[in-house]
Protein backbone atom coordinates (compact mmCIF):
# COMPACT_ATOMS: atom_id res chain seq x y z
CA UNK A 1 0.00 0.00 0.00
CA UNK A 2 2.54 2.40 0.62
CA UNK A 3 4.34 2.06 -2.70
CA UNK A 4 0.50 3.31 -4.14
CA UNK A 5 0.87 6.27 -2.19
CA UNK A 6 4.34 7.03 -3.09
CA UNK A 7 3.79 6.55 -7.05
CA UNK A 8 0.82 9.08 -6.36
CA UNK A 9 1.90 11.34 -4.55
CA UNK A 10 3.90 13.83 -6.75
CA UNK A 11 1.14 13.52 -9.12
CA UNK A 12 -1.55 14.66 -6.27
CA UNK A 13 0.48 17.32 -5.68
CA UNK A 14 0.93 18.27 -9.01
CA UNK A 15 -2.88 18.47 -10.02
CA UNK A 16 -3.82 20.13 -6.42
CA UNK A 17 -1.05 22.88 -6.94
CA UNK A 18 -2.40 23.37 -10.31
CA UNK A 19 -5.83 23.36 -9.28
CA UNK A 20 -5.17 26.35 -6.83
CA UNK A 21 -3.90 28.53 -9.05
CA UNK A 22 -7.34 28.06 -11.22
CA UNK A 23 -8.93 28.63 -8.07
CA UNK A 24 -10.82 25.41 -9.47
CA UNK A 25 -10.12 23.10 -6.40
CA UNK A 26 -13.56 21.80 -5.61
CA UNK A 27 -14.31 21.20 -9.96
CA UNK A 28 -10.59 19.31 -9.95
CA UNK A 29 -12.15 16.98 -7.27
CA UNK A 30 -15.27 16.48 -9.33
CA UNK A 31 -12.98 15.72 -12.27
CA UNK A 32 -10.62 13.42 -10.07
CA UNK A 33 -13.82 11.74 -8.95
CA UNK A 34 -14.99 11.30 -12.13
CA UNK A 35 -11.97 10.02 -13.68
CA UNK A 36 -11.34 7.46 -10.50
CA UNK A 37 -14.97 6.00 -11.52
CA UNK A 38 -14.32 5.79 -14.82
CA UNK A 39 -10.91 3.44 -13.77
CA UNK A 40 -13.05 1.52 -11.89
CA UNK A 41 -15.26 0.29 -14.05
CA UNK A 42 -14.54 -4.13 -14.89
CA UNK A 43 -14.40 -3.13 -18.90
CA UNK A 44 -11.52 -0.41 -18.27
CA UNK A 45 -9.88 -2.03 -15.18
CA UNK A 46 -9.52 -5.11 -18.20
CA UNK A 47 -7.54 -3.31 -20.12
CA UNK A 48 -5.26 -1.67 -17.74
CA UNK A 49 -3.18 -4.77 -17.86
CA UNK A 50 -3.70 -5.88 -21.29
CA UNK A 51 -0.74 -5.62 -22.87
CA UNK A 52 -2.13 -5.61 -26.29
CA UNK A 53 -3.93 -1.81 -25.70
CA UNK A 54 -1.33 0.80 -25.94
CA UNK A 55 -1.25 3.57 -23.43
CA UNK A 56 -2.39 5.85 -26.30
CA UNK A 57 -5.23 4.19 -26.90
CA UNK A 58 -6.39 3.83 -22.62
CA UNK A 59 -5.83 7.27 -22.63
CA UNK A 60 -8.82 8.09 -25.09
CA UNK A 61 -10.94 5.69 -23.87
CA UNK A 62 -10.66 7.24 -20.65
CA UNK A 63 -10.80 10.48 -22.09
CA UNK A 64 -13.82 9.86 -24.58
CA UNK A 65 -15.71 8.43 -21.03
CA UNK A 66 -14.76 12.03 -18.71
CA UNK A 67 -15.08 13.98 -22.13
CA UNK A 68 -18.22 16.05 -20.50
CA UNK A 69 -16.07 17.58 -17.23
CA UNK A 70 -12.90 17.51 -19.60
CA UNK A 71 -10.46 20.36 -20.32
CA UNK A 72 -6.66 19.96 -21.86
CA UNK A 73 -5.43 19.78 -18.36
CA UNK A 74 -7.46 16.64 -17.42
CA UNK A 75 -6.99 15.35 -20.69
CA UNK A 76 -2.96 16.04 -20.21
CA UNK A 77 -3.18 14.53 -16.81
CA UNK A 78 -4.84 11.14 -18.44
CA UNK A 79 -2.37 10.65 -21.18
CA UNK A 80 0.70 11.26 -18.69
CA UNK A 81 -0.69 8.47 -16.53
CA UNK A 82 -1.39 6.30 -19.17
CA UNK A 83 2.18 6.42 -21.02
CA UNK A 84 3.93 6.22 -17.33
CA UNK A 85 1.41 3.05 -16.65
CA UNK A 86 0.30 4.93 -14.00
CA UNK A 87 -3.75 5.43 -14.64
CA UNK A 88 -4.43 2.44 -12.18
CA UNK A 89 -3.24 5.28 -9.09
CA UNK A 90 -5.98 7.30 -10.07
CA UNK A 91 -8.12 6.40 -6.92
CA UNK A 92 -4.72 6.75 -4.82
CA UNK A 93 -4.54 10.47 -6.32
CA UNK A 94 -7.78 11.06 -5.29
CA UNK A 95 -7.44 10.34 -2.26
CA UNK A 96 -4.26 12.51 -1.72
CA UNK A 97 -5.73 14.99 -3.22
CA UNK A 98 -8.52 15.44 -1.37
CA UNK A 99 -6.46 15.27 2.06
CA UNK A 100 -4.56 18.32 0.57
CA UNK A 101 -7.52 19.96 -0.03
CA UNK A 102 -9.50 19.19 3.03
CA UNK A 103 -6.48 20.54 5.00
CA UNK A 104 -6.02 23.81 2.82
CA UNK A 105 -9.49 24.40 3.49
CA UNK A 106 -9.76 23.93 7.18
CA UNK A 107 -11.86 20.85 7.12
CA UNK A 108 -11.32 17.22 8.03
CA UNK A 109 -13.11 14.55 6.92
CA UNK A 110 -14.76 12.66 10.06
CA UNK A 111 -16.81 9.02 9.89
CA UNK A 112 -20.19 8.83 12.03
CA UNK A 113 -21.22 5.39 12.53
CA UNK A 114 -24.71 5.60 14.04
CA UNK A 115 -26.80 2.55 15.42
CA UNK A 116 -30.09 4.56 13.46
CA UNK A 117 -30.29 6.75 10.36
CA UNK A 118 -29.84 10.30 11.89
CA UNK A 119 -32.29 13.16 10.96
CA UNK A 120 -30.55 16.68 9.83
CA UNK A 121 -31.23 18.18 12.74
CA UNK A 122 -29.56 15.34 14.82
CA UNK A 123 -26.40 15.23 12.55
CA UNK A 124 -26.07 19.09 12.63
CA UNK A 125 -25.93 19.31 16.26
CA UNK A 126 -23.55 16.33 16.81
CA UNK A 127 -21.30 17.79 13.86
CA UNK A 128 -21.51 21.62 15.76
CA UNK A 129 -20.08 19.51 19.52
CA UNK A 130 -17.49 17.30 17.57
CA UNK A 131 -16.34 20.42 15.57
CA UNK A 132 -15.57 22.20 18.75
CA UNK A 133 -14.12 18.63 20.50
CA UNK A 134 -11.65 18.13 17.14
CA UNK A 135 -11.40 21.97 16.55
CA UNK A 136 -11.89 22.23 12.74
CA UNK A 137 -14.67 22.02 10.61
CA UNK A 138 -15.81 18.60 9.99
CA UNK A 139 -16.93 17.11 6.71
CA UNK A 140 -19.53 13.84 7.59
CA UNK A 141 -19.75 10.78 6.37
CA UNK A 142 -22.41 9.05 7.46
CA UNK A 143 -22.65 5.31 8.02
CA UNK A 144 -25.44 3.24 9.99
CA UNK A 145 -24.10 0.24 12.19
CA UNK A 146 -26.55 -1.63 13.93
CA UNK A 147 -24.36 -3.98 15.79
CA UNK A 148 -23.32 -0.16 17.63
CA UNK A 149 -26.69 -1.33 19.52
CA UNK A 150 -26.77 2.40 20.17
CA UNK A 151 -24.79 5.97 20.57
CA UNK A 152 -22.25 6.57 17.64
CA UNK A 153 -18.66 5.89 16.61
CA UNK A 154 -16.56 8.71 15.47
CA UNK A 155 -13.75 8.35 13.08
CA UNK A 156 -11.85 11.99 12.33
CA UNK A 157 -8.00 10.87 11.32
CA UNK A 158 -6.51 8.81 13.30
CA UNK A 159 -8.90 9.51 16.30
CA UNK A 160 -12.12 7.43 17.51
CA UNK A 161 -14.52 8.88 19.93
CA UNK A 162 -16.64 5.89 20.54
CA UNK A 163 -19.89 6.71 22.75
CA UNK A 164 -21.72 3.74 21.36
CA UNK A 165 -23.20 0.90 23.69
CA UNK A 166 -20.75 -1.94 21.97
CA UNK A 167 -18.06 0.45 23.11
CA UNK A 168 -19.24 0.54 26.79
CA UNK A 169 -20.21 -2.96 26.87
CA UNK A 170 -16.90 -4.00 25.34
CA UNK A 171 -14.39 -1.40 27.98
CA UNK A 172 -17.15 -3.05 30.60
CA UNK A 173 -16.25 -6.32 29.71
CA UNK A 174 -12.25 -5.43 29.98
CA UNK A 175 -12.56 -3.53 33.12
CA UNK A 176 -14.28 -6.88 35.05
CA UNK A 177 -11.56 -9.10 33.70
CA UNK A 178 -8.65 -7.13 34.93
Amino acid sequence: MAEAVTIARPYAEAVFRLAKEQGALTQWSERLADMSAVIDLPEVRALLGDPRVLPDGLADVVIGACRAQGGSEQANLIVTLARNERLGSLPQIRELYEEMKHAEEGVRPAQIASAFPMSDDQLRALLERLSSRFGTRLEPRLVVDPELIGGVRVTVGDKVLDASVRGRLEAMAVALKN
